[in-house]
């Protein structure tokens, strides 16, 4: 799987993943514009994958359905997405572009968002949509916090090398909340050194792995001692379970400025 990373607005990634006969799947265009100049440069869309409904990620696709008509859209069970060819649920495989995916229900950003699991020897490709991001993870606008950290316990135990695609570039504004929730985490302090250089380069900071994100991110540390104590210290009170570590991060970092 060779993957491309096309800017959309001002920090969304459209990500066109392309197999060996040369066609491609894109992953949440929101913008048309940059996948038409791709096509125009030589990239051959085939197929069209879509995490959940918000127009950032869903915008583009009745353009591109003008220049290919025949292309299939797969997505959510969502009245709010009218593009759709094949609509997807949990556990469904589907195959595009010579590649087959998995489909996981991840409920919590949205109430119908999924993500799409390409496994491989060598560990794989997740697109994420906007579940769960480089150290951090999505807004809760229709989903409650126990759907949420459940959501993003399923994205935890695929395999450690699964390379993480996401739909937006939060890496160092995400690194900066998570430094404050773990400060002597000695993993996040490379990985946001590593992502302010490749930033510094006009470099996305994507994709990074699970095995960097259980290591960095604390929306997937909730069980350990450092984010517990973190959350103890708001809450003024040692927290009920996981669920409730999660919830107050997530409140947290909706009021967080640097």
């Amino acid at each position: 799987m060779q993957l491309q990373a096309l800017n959309a607005f001002s920090d969304n990634y459209i990500w066109c993943a392309t197999g060996e006969d040369g066609s491609a799947l894109v992953v949440d265009p929101g913008q048309a514009a940059p996948v038409l100049a791709a096509a125009d440069a030589g990239l051959r869309p085939s197929a069209i994958l879509l995490t959940h409904h918000h127009n950032d990620h869903v915008g583009g696709v009745a353009e591109l359905l003008q220049r290919w008509p025949d292309m299939r859209v797969f997505a959510p069970d969502d009245t709010r997405i009218t593009t759709a060819t094949d609509v997807v649920g949990d556990g469904a495989r589907i195959a595009a572009a010579g590649f087959e995916l998995e489909v996981i229900a991840v409920p919590g950003h949205t109430s119908s968002h999924v993500a799409y699991f390409h496994d491989a020897p060598d560990g794989g490709a997740l697109f994420s949509g906007d579940t769960l991001f480089s150290l951090g993870c999505g807004r809760l606008f229709e989903g409650s916090p126990l759907q949420m950290h459940q959501s993003l316990s399923r994205l935890a135990v695929l395999p450690a090398a699964t390379r993480l695609y996401c739909g937006h570039e939060y890496t160092l504004s995400n690194a900066a909340f998570a430094r404050v929730v773990e400060p002597e985490n000695a993993a996040l302090a490379r990985r946001t050194q590593e992502a302010k250089h490749m930033r510094d380069n006009a470099r996305p900071t994507l994709p990074t792995t699970l095995e960097s994100e259980l290591a960095c991110n604390p929306f997937l540390r909730c069980g350990q001692p450092a984010v517990k104590a973190a959350v103890a210290g708001r809450l003024g009170r040692a927290p009920l379970d996981e669920v409730e570590v999660f919830a107050e991060l997530r409140r947290w970092k909706d009021g967080f400025s640097q």
